[in-house]
């Protein structure tokens, strides 16, 4: 197994760069750089059929993943998450193909695994000797054991009030906790003026190449599971927007290769009430979010006040004919208790927030009920039982 991975682009002028160094944003305008692979060579010398028969994780896809040399790959077995039949919630909703992608199981139980596999193994590929990251929460976490396992020093930064469960798994794995006051935008000013000053590789998401691609790999894994065929709806719930950018990407990929047929799934982006910045811009028709004011919500992971790559997520939103709207904090815990009760997936709120999602837009006409839909519980509930009510209360 090998990368075709050919160069990096620009996704806001196309200019191309080299992929052979460390690198963050593009030099040109500042913005996201997407890894890119000589899909012409791999169609030619690869069936999609390989895959099957390889190790049960996200690094079965290496042609499409960006580490050229095996010895390079970080891995703690993330990827090859069960698409799990909603059989009980789709009957209670007269849908016959409703399907729970449950990245609960993933290392440090959420999809943050993936990304970060993906850029420390590249990073480690191309020198990096230690990385800061700032983080909600889950990221840290990830990016902690990751490094650990890559024998690499991190520091992480993270708002005060992030899930204590993130703060430990950092202490475990025996980073640097730093911890800010305010939210991820003022954890993530820290962490760059402290990789710039000390000479670190800042993994902040969207501002180097590679966090998207491990992300991509549940698009990859959604279609193969399918049959090789794409669902027509993923309901995503969005803070960074890392998930959605790059499921876009890889199923765009597929498509490029003709390993699938038809057009990408319509992707819906679900926010908190109280920290919603692509609803507002998908809502004015804008190209770019403002930023939040005030962000609060119980899903640490949606409180993202300012996502870096706001215009990405806009385009594939708008590109797949999807949409973004908002859910209350206590519509999302009770979708918790919903699809544990109904399904046996312990969610988290942010997983759960796609539930409420989905009654919403089957009530309004905005999607159908015999369209294969796919909803992301992006992490485990575990992580979350403050949120659950204890005995008696």
């Amino acid at each position: 197994m090998t990368s075709y991975l050919d160069h990096l682009e620009c996704t806001q002028c196309g200019k191309d760069y080299p992929c052979g160094e460390l690198i963050k944003v593009s030099p040109c305008c500042g913005k996201v750089l997407f890894a890119r692979y000589d899909l012409t060579r791999l169609g030619r010398e690869v069936s999609r059929d390989v895959f099957a028969g390889r190790p049960d994780n996200m690094w079965r896809f290496a042609e499409l993943l960006p580490v050229f040399q095996d010895e390079n790959i970080v891995t703690l077995g993330e990827g090859a998450t069960p698409l799990l039949n909603a059989s009980t919630i789709g009957k209670s909703l007269n849908m016959g193909h409703l399907f729970i992608k449950e990245e609960g199981l993933n290392p440090t139980g959420t999809f943050k695994a993936r990304g970060l596999s993906a850029a420390i193994s590249k990073a480690k590929e191309l020198g990096a000797k230690g990385f800061t990251i700032p983080s909600a929460g889950n990221a840290a976490g990830a990016a902690a054991v990751y490094c650990a396992r890559a024998g690499l020093d991190v520091k992480v930064y993270m708002p005060q009030d992030a899930p204590d469960a993130n703060k430990k798994e950092c202490l475990l794995a025996d980073s640097e906790l730093n911890l800010v006051d305010g939210h991820i935008g003022d954890a993530g000013r820290q962490a760059v003026a402290v990789a710039e000053e000390e000479n670190l590789f800042d993994l902040s998401t969207l501002k180097e190449p590679y966090r998207a691609e491990g992300k991509k790999t549940m698009a990859l894994e959604i279609a193969m599971q399918l049959g090789w065929r794409m669902p027509d709806t993923i309901i995503y719930p969005t803070g960074g927007g890392t998930g959605i950018i790059g499921m876009h990407k890889g199923f765009r990929e597929l498509l490029d290769l003709g390993w699938v047929e038809g057009e990408p799934p319509k992707f819906i982006a679900v926010q908190a009430a109280g920290c919603q910045p692509i609803v507002k811009a998908f809502e004015a028709g804008a190209d770019s979010a403002e930023p939040w004011p005030n962000a609060k919500t119980v899903a640490d992971g949606l409180r993202v006040p300012g996502p870096f790559a706001d215009y990405l997520i806009l385009q594939a939103l708008r590109e797949t004919g999807g949409t973004a709207l908002a859910v209350e904090d206590t519509e999302m815990v009770d979708a918790m208790y919903e699809i544990a009760s109904k399904e046996g997936v312990i969610a988290c709120p942010e997983g759960s927030a796609t539930l409420v999602a989905l009654k919403r837009l089957l009530g309004s006409g905005d999607l159908a009920e015999d369209d294969v839909t796919v909803l992301l519980n992006t992490g485990s509930g575990y992580k979350y039982l403050d949120l659950i009510r204890g005995y008696g209360e």
